[in-house]
C-alpha cells in the first residue's frame, strides 16, 4: 500500500516573522532571510502568485525548494454565484466538511469584500441565518487571507492595483464572530493592510462584533481597524433576544467600552448596525431610544433592512416606517444610512451566510484528512 505523501504546510498567513522562520528551515540561509521573506511576501500579496514557478526573481533550485516544502495554492471554490445586481458569492472549502462564505458587493464608487473568521457560529443571533449553524471552528489566519486572494483572483486585481481598485474595503461581517478568533484575525488584517503586499487602508478595514465587551479595546489597541456593533435593541430585554450575548455583557458595558475604545474621535467613529424588525424595534420611541444610547459616543448608524431566510421568525420593517427612523436618527445629528439590501436572490445579503459544514469529531476529520484526495484547484 502506497503511503500518502506528507501534507506541505502552507505559507499563506504566516506574519513575516513567522514566513521568515519557515525558510530558515527550509535552508534558507540567515544572511538572505531578510531577503527572501521580503522577495516572497511580494510574490504572495503584490503579485498574487499560487505557484512558487511564478517567482521569477528566486533562482531555479531555490523554487524548487520551496516547491518541496510548502504550498501557496488557493482553497477549493465550491460555488461561484453571481446576483442579478452583481455581488458575487463563493462558497470556500478549507478541508473536507469546512466550507464558508465570502460575498463581494460593488457599488459606484467603492467594492468591499465581506470575509468570514469561523465556520458557524456560536452566537445564536435570532436574526442571522449563519446563527442558526452550529460552530465548526476557527479560520486560520491563512484561510482569512485566502478570501482575500480568491476574490482578487476572480477580479483580476494582479498586480496590486495603485489605483481603481475593485476592492477598496473590507469587512469582517461574513460568517462568526471575529473577536472569539481574535489572534488569527489580526494576523490576517496585519496582512490585508501591509503596504508592500493587499495593501488596504486599516481605515477600509471594519471588524464587526456582537459585542464581547472584553476584548473590543484590544481591537482598537492592537489591530487599530474601524469598528463596527451589531445592536439591533436599545433594551436588555429585547437584546438578550435577538442577540444572546446581550445577557453575558449587556448594554451597559458595551455602551462603556464604545465610549472607551482607542482611537475614537469623529474620524474614527464606531458604525453601530441596527436591522429593522416590523413590529420589534423599529418605532420612533425605539429611534429616540437608541439616539438617548449612543449619547457622547462619535457614530454613524447603519439601519439594515431585515433579509429574510427560509424560517426566519421576523419580518422586514416596511419601508415608510424606516424613513420615519432614519429621519428621527439624522435629526439628532448621526449619519444613518439605509443599507440597500444586496444579493437576496443568491442568499449573499447581511445575515443570509451559512454553509453546509457540519462539527466533525477530531478523530473522524484526521481520518478523512488522510483518506481523501485533495482535489485540484483551477
Amino acid at each position: 500500500m502506497q503511503m500518502p505523501e506528507p501534507q506541505k504546510s502552507s505559507l499563506i498567513g504566516l506574519s513575516r516573522t513567522a514566513l521568515r522562520d519557515a525558510l530558515l528551515d527550509a535552508g534558507i540561509p540567515e544572511r538572505q532571510a531578510k531577503m527572501r521573506v521580503g522577495q516572497v511576501w511580494h510574490w504572495l500579496y503584490w503579485q498574487g502568485a499560487s505557484t512558487f514557478d511564478t517567482m521569477t526573481t528566486l533562482s531555479r533550485p531555490l523554487r524548487d525548494t520551496l516547491t518541496e516544502r510548502f504550498d501557496i495554492s488557493r482553497p477549493d471554490i465550491v460555488t461561484q454565484q453571481i446576483s442579478e445586481d452583481g455581488t458575487r458569492k463563493w462558497l470556500i472549502r478549507f478541508g473536507p466538511g469546512v466550507e464558508a462564505e465570502t460575498v463581494f458587493i460593488p457599488e459606484e464608487n467603492r467594492g468591499t469584500l465581506c470575509i468570514s473568521s469561523q465556520v458557524g457560529c456560536t452566537l445564536n443571533c435570532r436574526f442571522c441565518h449563519t446563527g442558526t449553524q452550529k460552530l465548526v471552528r476557527n479560520l486560520t489566519a491563512g484561510e482569512i487571507v485566502s478570501q482575500i486572494l480568491i476574490a482578487r483572483d476572480a477580479l483580476g486585481e494582479w498586480p496590486t492595483p495603485a489605483q481603481g481598485r475593485q476592492i477598496t474595503n473590507i469587512v469582517l461581517m461574513g460568517m462568526g464572530e471575529p473577536l472569539y478568533n481574535f489572534d488569527n484575525v489580526k494576523t490576517a488584517m496585519d496582512i490585508a493592510s501591509d503596504g508592500e503586499g493587499l495593501s488596504v487602508s486599516k481605515r477600509r478595514i471594519t471588524l464587526s462584533t456582537a459585542g464581547v465587551v472584553p476584548m473590543i479595546e484590544r481591537v482598537g489597541a492592537e489591530m487599530g481597524v474601524m469598528l463596527a456593533i451589531s445592536l439591533h435593541a436599545t433594551r436588555d430585554d429585547l437584546r438578550d433576544e435577538l442577540v444572546p450575548i446581550n445577557k453575558k455583557y449587556p448594554l451597559a458595558e458595551l455602551m462603556e467600552a464604545c465610549r472607551n475604545y482607542p482611537g475614537l474621535s469623529n474620524a474614527r467613529r464606531i458604525t453601530f448596525e441596527y436591522t429593522m424588525l416590523k413590529g420589534k424595534n423599529d418605532s420612533p420611541a425605539d429611534a429616540k431610544a437608541l439616539v438617548r444610547l449612543l449619547k457622547g459616543i462619535p457614530a454613524k448608524i447603519n439601519l439594515i433592512p431585515f433579509n429574510p431566510w427560509p424560517g426566519s421568525p421576523y419580518e422586514c420593517s416596511d419601508w415608510e416606517q424606516i424613513e420615519v427612523f432614519a429621519e428621527i436618527i439624522n435629526r439628532a445629528g448621526y449619519a444613518s444610512p439605509v443599507r440597500t439590501p444586496r444579493g437576496r436572490d443568491i442568499m449573499a445579503a447581511c445575515g443570509q451566510l451559512k454553509s453546509d459544514s457540519v462539527k466533525q469529531r477530531a478523530a473522524e476529520r484526521r481520518r478523512r484528512e488522510r483518506t481523501e484526495p485533495v482535489a485540484e484547484t483551477a
